[in-house]
């Protein structure tokens, strides 16, 4: 028996890396929802056999009865940047909240929500006290689910993090990076969490999960890595972590919506290191070694191609 999921925030990183994986699912239909216009048309052109719906979910309308009839959800939308604080309310707290209601009014047996790391974290800014409070609405909906809380990602398609750095080596015959640059990561290849989200909905796992890169890595080293594997010409230089917070702080006063604000570099400079669990085993799947992701992610024929908007 065929059965029907229903993914928000599809047309976003982890919405454009999971899709593909899913389609090859025969008992699987897929209705994906985003509110990008732009990200949503790559989504249709890429995948035009599946239902795609352009909508706001912080606005009731006509998605609900649809999402109320699938028999599982993807909870991928989320505002990750920006300096409004209604944005993230609107599309991190209420979308949430008008979700559930049409999951609990409809036939919806199983959630997968996409939490993220920074609920452990000790940055405090509208992404993370907006996650925090996302998380605390999900785990009080009656419900069966399960709760993913992935650390940086990157992956085909990425617009931010690490995508939004390959292509600003692209323009820019010097990278600046902030401080020593001796921050550490841990990135998450997109491929693996779709990985894990696939392996979820086929088994119907519930609890929490903390999933984090299982390679950690010096901000600059990441950098580096990827000046590499695309073979870049920029020179990589440091810069006091004074003045580029001041660069960023300007650039903020010209760009209503800048990829990187002085939150994000905030959030990059504070030390945090997340748990991380045998998730390969837990959910039966491969890890893929950071470099390897790195040449899957910038070198693929088709998707390497493509970017995102913001």
């Amino acid at each position: 028996m065929s059965k029907r999921v229903f993914i928000t925030g599809a047309a976003g990183l982890v919405g454009q890396n999971l899709i593909p994986m899913l389609k090859a699912k025969s008992n699987l239909t897929i209705v994906a929802a985003d509110k990008h216009p732009a990200n949503t048309a790559t989504l249709r052109r890429l995948h035009p056999e599946i239902e795609v719906i352009e909508c706001d979910l912080s606005v009731p309308g006509p998605w609900q009865a649809r999402l109320a009839e699938c028999d599982a959800a993807i909870f991928l939308h989320a505002q990750i940047g920006g300096l409004d604080q209604r944005e993230f309310t609107a599309n991190n707290i209420t979308a949430t909240e008008l979700c559930l209601s049409a999951m609990k009014d409809g036939e919806t047996e199983y959630l997968v929500h996409i939490s993220s790391s920074v609920v452990n974290s000790q940055a405090v800014d509208f992404y993370t006290e907006s996650k925090k409070a996302q998380e605390a609405i999900v785990v009080k909906a009656d419900i069966r689910q399960v709760i993913l809380r992935p650390t940086l990602m990157f992956g085909w398609f990425d617009r931010k993090h690490l995508g939004w750095l390959r292509r600003f080596m692209d323009r820019n015959p010097v990278f600046p990076i902030p401080g020593s640059g001796r921050y550490r990561r841990q990135p998450l290849y997109a491929g693996d969490f779709s990985s894990i989200i696939s392996a979820c909905l086929d088994q119907k796992i519930t609890g929490t999960y903390n999933i984090s890169g299982r390679q950690t890595i010096d901000y600059i080293d990441m950098i580096r890595a990827i000046k590499r594997t695309v073979s870049a010409r920029t020179r990589i230089v440091t810069l006091p972590y004074s003045l580029f917070w001041l660069m960023l702080k300007t650039y903020a006063l010209f760009n209503s919506n800048p990829p990187f604000t002085t939150s994000q570099l905030k959030a990059l400079a504070t030390p945090d290191l997340f748990e991380v669990i045998d998730w390969p085993d837990i959910f039966g799947v491969e890890e893929t070694p950071f470099v390897a992701a790195l040449d899957l992610t910038f070198n693929h024929p088709e998707y390497a191609k493509i970017s995102l908007e913001f």
